[in-house]
């Protein structure tokens, strides 16, 4: 069944227009509190985490409202990080957790997320049945069942106190200069918090959000600024988060990035070294560079790939009983530690080889020769369907040939948002250009005649 409202990771589009709107962030409240206080029990509650944009009043007001019109209890986070809410939906016995979040979008955007009782994200199936109730008639609770809603003040202390708790003991970072860039986002507070607290000399970026400049010119998607900071100031290294703090990239003290391949590079063959990579394996999506493949296949170690989002990643893993997975863009996912990806916690586990190992990122940072890949996205209008056309099929065809023996395409829509990603390795520079171009080149024309 074609899901009509949920992507890859939740609800997600521009705020104020459809399917974010308020009415529709009420309605999804209601479903999702019919969907989970079936019982018609007064002891269902929910926490809800949102980052720094500016529409996430809109939407907390909103979904509360739906929810408590279905008996549910609601304990309201405040800005908080993605994973956070995960822990906290199982540490404070919820039945729901929701964080309202776009993550990396622009600040017009918004987004809800869900995460069942046992703090992972929800099934395709159980969002299958939110949809279902949300078009049906959502029997509200009697008057005297209608459900609370009240502030809690010390989920973010809770969460922080949880990430201390994975770094080795006795381990501090006394000595490291760290240059942490959180985005204007979710992790504005805690983040610097953190580091400092165990001992880190903290050079914060992106920490005065003002409900519009999240990910702008800051984050993991915009690492220059902290790149720029680690050099002026001599920083060991760089963390840089997104805006709902769930992805993380490196920066070494050069100020040059790696990317979630090389994190998960670094974390794999270390946790093999020391036996705790279970089953030999690291769970990633497509998306992935060939390197990594190779990368592992030498340690002995193999990659299973599952489809683009960290939710896919977490199930792979989840089904297979493994501990790491993630994605290139920076989703990290340590299930030992975590329900979901984590930056924070990642860039932690990455501070701590820096000390156990006595290296310095720049050598931490490079752990496999990447193929050259190239992604380009192509915006589409509403209702268009360019990978459906004669013309697009014929040009990716035509990639797929160039590129046997020599590299991989992947072609797909975005689940987030209204993009396609054409993307291609190839070890021939020349090549993995002219075919990207050449498709994308197609997919544009369609997609202006749509418009």
């Amino acid at each position: 069944m074609a899901r009509k409202f949920f992507g890859t990771d939740g609800v997600r589009g521009t705020a104020n227009k459809y399917p974010m709107t308020a009415d529709m962030a009420l309605k999804i409240g209601a479903a999702a509190g019919r969907y989970f206080r079936n019982d018609g029990s007064n002891g269902h509650r929910v926490v809800i985490g949102k980052d720094t944009r500016l529409s996430g009043y809109m939407f907390e007001n909103a979904l509360t409202a739906g929810l408590t019109s279905t008996g549910m209890n609601v304990l309201l986070l405040g800005p908080i990080p993605t994973p956070a809410v995960g822990l906290l939906t199982t540490s404070m016995r919820a039945d729901l957790g929701i964080m309202i979040s776009a993550s990396h979008n622009p600040a017009m955007d918004n987004g809800i997320k869900f995460f069942g009782p046992d703090g992972f994200k929800l099934s395709d199936e159980a969002e299958a049945e939110i949809e279902r109730l949300m078009e049906s008639e959502i029997e509200p609770a009697q008057a005297n069942n209608i459900g609370r809603a009240k502030r809690i003040d010390d989920g973010r202390f809770r969460y922080a106190e949880r990430l201390k708790g994975t770094f080795p003991a006795g381990m501090r970072l006394d000595g490291l200069k760290v240059v942490i860039d959180c985005a204007n986002g979710a992790g504005y507070k805690v983040a610097p918090e953190v580091l400092w607290e165990l001992g880190a000399t903290v050079i914060p970026v992106g920490t005065a959000p003002d409900g519009f400049n999240i990910n702008e010119g800051c984050g993991s998607t915009s690492p220059r600024t902290a790149a720029e900071t680690i050099v002026t100031h001599g920083a060991d290294v760089g963390i840089c988060l997104d805006g709902d703090a769930d992805r993380v990239m490196i920066l070494d003290e050069n100020g040059e990035v790696a990317d979630g391949d090389q994190i998960m590079g670094l974390f794999a063959t270390r946790w093999a070294e020391q036996g705790r990579l279970n089953g030999g394996t690291l769970v990633a999506t497509v998306m992935s560079n060939l390197g990594l493949e190779r990368h592992l296949e030498d340690k002995g170690l193999k990659l299973l790939r599952t489809s683009v989002g960290d939710r896919y990643v977490v199930e792979g893993m989840r089904a297979g009983g493994f501990n790491l997975g993630g994605e290139q863009s920076g989703h990290i996912v340590m299930s030992d530690f975590a329900t979901t990806g984590d930056g924070l916690l990642a860039g932690l586990q990455f501070l701590a080889a820096m000390i156990e190992t006595g290296k310095r990122a720049s050598e931490l940072c490079r752990v496999f020769e990447t193929v050259p890949q190239m992604l380009k996205n192509v915006r589409y209008g509403d209702g268009a369907d360019p990978l459906g056309e004669l013309s697009v099929k014929a040009a990716i065809a035509s990639a797929e040939e160039a590129l046997v023996g020599k590299g991989r395409l992947l072609i797909r829509k975005s689940g987030t948002e209204p993009l396609i990603r054409v993307m291609a390795e190839c070890v021939d520079d020349a090549l993995l250009e002219k075919v990207v171009d050449s498709i994308v080149a197609e997919v544009e024309a369609v997609a202006t005649v749509s418009a």
